[in-house]
């Protein structure tokens, strides 16, 4: 028998389905079908920003709810339960319609169907009455006042996924920074994803310089590539302090979170101490709900808290980072809440302790 090898064409196209395959897995993963999505064509589009509108263009103004929640998502696939509790709250249980604000800058109106027609089995009751996504091209969108009028009448608002860079290099100190801001002041339910999740905390990791690895942030905490922000979105309830991060474990990011939490204490030049920084690492398929400031795990992932009980060993350029003691809270869902307040667990249960020594996690963090 001779085998005839297939003919130039096929054999390029079959290279070519591989690389294409083998580029799809290198990439992050979308959120459960909504992130990738897109569609419909935008209901307005702009030089400064598109806007996608599903479902009905009236305000329906639901009562605000009486404490603040927030919603934190680890990025890959969204939690369906978790939306539906930020629906309910915003809501305002009283069979209230909700009007959802979805900001991001880039991407399309992949939540829209998703959060409007997706949520809630047929034959039962959908709170949701529109679904609003605004992708924000530049800082003149970030300031336009017709976007933040959009913005200001959010019953609901999520940040989307994308690169956070974006986030606080165009909306930070912007008028929709002060349109958010408003929206917390009045207890609106607040969540966000991956980057959406990123820019929720005390302090940020920016990635003004581009992402950074566990390995390359162990070795140097002060490379060009740690960018920390202090000045977008501060002040939320249970975050005091906090810095978010997404992907944890499938991303094995552990490794960063350590070292952003080493300099948050020593630069704070002693204003901080220890304990008083603080990270929260969510795997993917992961949401933390936030009741005024008590947390549950929602999801088929895992919830990470992080708290360092000891300062590092003073950190210098191109040194790697040590530092002893760091407690570590793991949770997942149906277990026990956490108190972010006061930075315990309802169940009581022991935590585990982590060292970094010369740039290298002693024992499994996970």
């Amino acid at each position: 028998m001779v085998l005839v090898p297939p003919p130039r064409s096929v054999a390029r196209r079959a290279l070519l389905f591989l690389l294409l395959l083998a580029l799809a897995l290198a990439l992050p993963a979308w959120g459960a079908g909504t992130e990738g999505k897109v569609g419909a064509k935008p209901t307005a589009t702009g030089k400064l920003y598109d806007y996608y509108l599903s479902g009905s263009a009236a305000d329906m103004q639901p009562a605000a709810p009486a404490t603040a929640q927030l919603v934190l998502m680890g990025g890959g696939l969204d939690v369906d339960e978790a939306f539906r509790a930020m629906i309910a709250k915003a809501a305002g249980g009283s069979g209230g319609r909700v009007d959802i604000v979805v900001v991001r800058a880039s991407g399309a109106d992949g939540y829209n169907d998703y959060l409007l027609n997706q949520l809630y089995p047929a034959g039962t009751t959908n709170p949701v009455d529109s679904v609003e996504t605004l992708v924000i091209k530049s800082r003149e969108g970030a300031d336009d006042p017709a976007l933040n009028a959009i913005v200001a009448r959010a019953d609901l608002l999520f940040i989307a996924g994308g690169d956070q860079g974006d986030y606080i290099r165009q909306w930070k100190g912007s008028r929709l920074d002060t349109t958010l801001s408003g929206l917390l002041a009045r207890k609106v339910p607040f969540g966000g994803t991956s980057a959406g999740l990123a820019v929720l905390g005390d302090i940020d990791f920016s990635a003004e310089n581009g992402t950074i690895t566990s390995e390359q942030a162990l070795a140097n905490p002060y490379d060009r590539r740690e960018t920390l922000d202090r000045g977008f979105l501060t002040g939320l309830r249970g975050l005091l302090n906090t810095i978010t991060d997404a992907h944890l474990v499938t991303r094995d990011r552990m490794g960063r979170l350590f070292s952003f939490l080493a300099r948050i204490v020593q630069d704070s030049a002693g204003a901080l101490a220890p304990t008083q920084a603080r990270g929260i690492g969510l795997d993917e398929n992961t949401a933390l709900v936030v009741d005024d400031g008590l947390a549950r795990v929602m999801g088929g992932g895992t919830a990470y808290f992080v708290q360092p009980q000891l300062a590092p060993d003073p950190i210098q350029a191109k040194k790697p980072l040590s530092m002893r003691n760091v407690r570590i809270d793991r949770l997942r869902a149906g277990g026990a809440s956490f108190d972010l307040l006061n930075w315990t667990r309802s169940d009581g249960a022991a935590p585990y302790f982590v060292d970094a020594l010369g740039g290298v996690l002693t024992s499994n963090p996970y």
